[in-house]
């Protein structure tokens, strides 16, 4: 499992791209529901050695994550033609409950978090990023390492 700091330590431009894409504006978190069909959220990513979101005790994307971790979080570009670029990362999220990480979480944070708020962290299993030069598109991707056997 991947932290955002790992992930940033071996694909500095790409986790820099996407930390500016996910703190210019709404991101988009997809995540499965109970009868499998997709469901996607706006929502604030948080950024620090982890990928954090908080979010209400009651909100749909919490059931979804806690009964199936697998998610996605998209950047929204500028305009419609792709603006500055996307940016996109997958992977998987666990419930925290741990004060510590709530602390690091909140420091972290662009806002200040309600005391209700449940916390999310999210390992990065892959990243992608199309940015536009020149009127080219120019994709770059990134895949963690697959853990020793």
């Amino acid at each position: 499992m991947t932290s955002w700091l790992e992930f940033a330590q071996q694909a500095p431009e790409l986790a820099a791209f996407g930390a500016a894409r996910f703190q210019s504006g709404v991101a988009y978190l997809g995540t499965l529901r109970a009868d499998g069909g997709p469901r996607v959220h706006p929502v604030t990513p948080i950024i620090g050695e982890q990928l954090f979101l908080f979010m209400e005790p009651t909100s749909p994307k919490g059931k979804d994550l806690q009964r199936d971790a697998r998610y996605t979080l998209h950047g929204s570009v500028e305009d419609s033609s792709g603006g500055g670029g996307e940016f996109y990362v997958r992977g998987r999220a666990t419930h925290i409950d741990d004060p510590l990480r709530r602390e690091e979480a909140v420091r972290a944070s662009s806002y200040v978090p309600q005391e209700h708020y449940i916390l999310f962290m999210f390992t990065v299993e892959f990243a992608f990023m199309n940015r536009y030069i020149d009127g080219k598109s120019n994709v770059q991707r990134w895949q963690a390492p697959e853990p020793p056997q």
